[in-house]
């Protein structure tokens, strides 16, 4: 029997999988639960369209991704914070800040989880770093942290 699960079972599928399982299964154990719906005509045809959109969804996100990352690769996000002698900082410079860094400088929205640095930042100088903009897209920037 083909059931469209409605959340994710242990050791058999994820939220909207469309499953081939055993009738009793399904009807004792699955329906019963309220963890997934008959796969009748109509309903597969509904889960199909539904993933031919996520999938279009998807690949529209994934393009911008490279697109934001063909705008911004390669540039310098440029950083001022407080700092003392010998241009060590009062702290350290962190992913929200370079976020906001990258959101004036560029345009773009960046998600402070999504930037990874190498080491932590408590000095004045030139950083490399990576944005993760989607799924398997990255872009490199370099980071200039200046004493104000």
């Amino acid at each position: 029997m083909k059931v469209i699960l409605v959340q994710d079972v242990n050791k058999v599928g994820t939220k909207g999988e469309l499953l081939d399982v055993s009738d009793g299964y399904a009807r004792n154990f699955l329906f019963k639960k309220g963890l997934a719906i008959e796969g009748t005509e109509g309903k597969i045809k509904e889960w199909e369209a539904a993933q031919k959109a996520k999938k279009n969804r998807e690949a529209k996100l994934e393009h911008e991704a490279i697109e934001v990352k063909k705008k911004i690769g390669g540039k310098k996000v440029t950083v001022k914070v407080n700092a003392g002698d010998e241009g060590r900082l009062f702290g350290s410079v962190t992913t929200s800040q370079i976020a906001e860094a990258i959101s004036s400088q560029h345009g773009v929205l960046a998600d402070k989880h999504g930037i990874k640095l190498d080491e932590p930042v408590k000095q004045v100088g030139l950083y490399p770093f990576r944005v993760k903009l989607y799924t398997g897209v990255e872009a490199e920037l370099t980071l200039e942290v200046k004493a104000e």
